[in-house]
């Protein structure tokens, strides 16, 4: 007795991807944040909460093309973050999904600066405790 095996078809949502394309940018040393967009105001610095913010995929079958908008850590070589950013999204996509990464494209959209923490002194005559 012959069993035929049928095969079924594995789509991969494009918000799978874009998921795992934003946490592989935020983990990649100098980038400060994903990029809401220009479209929304000023460039928002958005927390992992959204990771997909900032992120645009076209899925295929068996390709995906990724966009990225992120910003900078001021004082990090931005070529080279984006360079970067473009291997670990790639790796990312590719080792997770078996999909092919034919392109990442990244435009910048900021520079964060380093925010400075306030320092409050403890002898501080004003200061309500």
């Amino acid at each position: 007795m012959s069993e035929e095996i049928q095969s079924g078809l594995i789509r991969i949502s494009d918000d799978v991807v874009s998921t795992i394309a934003g946490l592989a940018a935020l983990e990649t040393p100098g980038i400060a944040a994903m990029s809401g967009g220009i479209s929304e105001g000023l460039a928002k610095r958005l927390s992992g909460k959204n990771v997909q913010r900032g992120v645009s995929v076209e899925v295929g079958q068996v390709e995906a093309a990724i966009d990225l908008r992120v910003i900078v850590n001021y004082g990090s070589s931005i070529p080279e973050v984006c360079r970067d950013l473009q291997q670990n999204v790639q790796e990312a996509v590719e080792n997770m999904t078996g999909l092919t990464v034919v392109e990442v494209n990244v435009k910048v959209e900021g520079v964060a600066f380093r925010e400075e923490e306030p320092t409050t002194a403890v002898d501080d005559p004003q200061r309500v405790r």
